[in-house]
């Protein structure tokens, strides 16, 4: 994947082709990077599998993913170089089969994920805070990946078409490749099932990072030393990120732009924000059982 994120910033610049918006080898460029940070991320979070039949079940599945993360990769590349797009394209026969190709191999890569969540879940990992870490950030990642199969669904414009060359959207309310923000490309005209895709499957990374900070600063505040402490922040962190996620998810599918968001959405966010922030001040909070000289130590 590192490979082809090089390969895919060479066509960034020498490839001026457009596709559906966007440069042509952006998605390669971005699905490589993405790639690369779910696969450190699930390689470090298997070696904290404690048994060897885990460890043993965890390599293949992590050997299954791995497969598939590639065949699924190989498949866009080529419609890349095709010229072609490469999700919910139906033009043609061969087109078709390429995207239902892909379509098996996120299933196949989506359950070989899940195995991996239910062994991290089942796992006796010592510090419990990176454990729940593990574990949330986990499942939160499998339902960012879920939101995929989401997309796929045909609109009622495609329905209402005898023999549509695309079959499903990324956008809700309007056509994919309007216009975008920068960087992401996430409609601003309309909802967009990519940021819920996007931010659910990067909680793989995110909340095991937030606890290997706290991790790092315990040494500096005497309260973070408190393992109860850091696994009652990291489940406030886990809840709140979670809540936002099914936050986007539902903004995106009532078909509103993320950066434009209406009164409820609004006052959703609002309450996230508020819970979140009276979740950290009671964690935060020494346990009566817990003397000042063992919070020091």
């Amino acid at each position: 994947m590192g490979l082809l994120a090089l390969v895919s910033v060479g066509g960034l610049l020498f490839d001026d082709r457009v596709l559906v918006g966007a440069p042509i080898w952006a998605k390669p460029f971005k699905f490589s990077v993405s790639f690369v940070a779910y696969g450190l991320t699930l390689a470090w979070m298997l070696s904290l599998l404690p048994t060897a039949r885990a460890r043993r079940v965890g390599w293949w599945a992590g050997t299954v993913l791995t497969l598939a993360s590639l065949t699924e990769m190989v498949l866009i590349t080529t419609q890349v170089v095709r010229g072609k797009q490469s999700h919910f394209n139906s033009a043609t026969p061969f087109d078709a089969a390429l995207f239902q190709a892909m379509g098996v191999t996120v299933v196949v890569l989506w359950l070989a994920a899940l195995v991996i969540a239910v062994l991290l879940l089942r796992a006796r990992i010592l510090d419990r805070a990176t454990a729940w870490a593990v574990r949330l950030s986990s499942f939160v990642a499998l339902a960012g990946a879920a939101i995929g199969f989401v997309m796929v669904r045909p609109t009622p414009e495609q329905l209402a078409q005898e023999e549509p060359a695309t079959l499903g959207a990324h956008s809700v309310g309007v056509p994919d490749g309007g216009p975008g923000m920068p960087l992401t490309g996430w409609s601003t005209t309309g909802g967009d099932l990519r940021i819920a895709h996007f931010f659910g499957m990067h909680a793989l990374q995110l909340i095991p990072l937030l606890l290997l900070a706290l991790s790092a600063l315990a040494p500096r505040f005497a309260r973070l030393a408190d393992h109860r402490i850091r696994l009652r922040l990291g489940l406030v962190a886990s809840t709140a990120y979670t809540a936002v996620f099914a936050l986007v998810t539902w903004q995106a599918l009532r078909g509103q732009p993320l950066l434009s968001p209406d009164g409820p959405t609004l006052a959703v966010a609002g309450a996230i924000v508020a819970l979140a922030l009276a979740g950290t001040a009671l964690a935060l909070r020494t346990s009566p059982s817990t003397s000042p000289q063992e919070l020091a130590a």
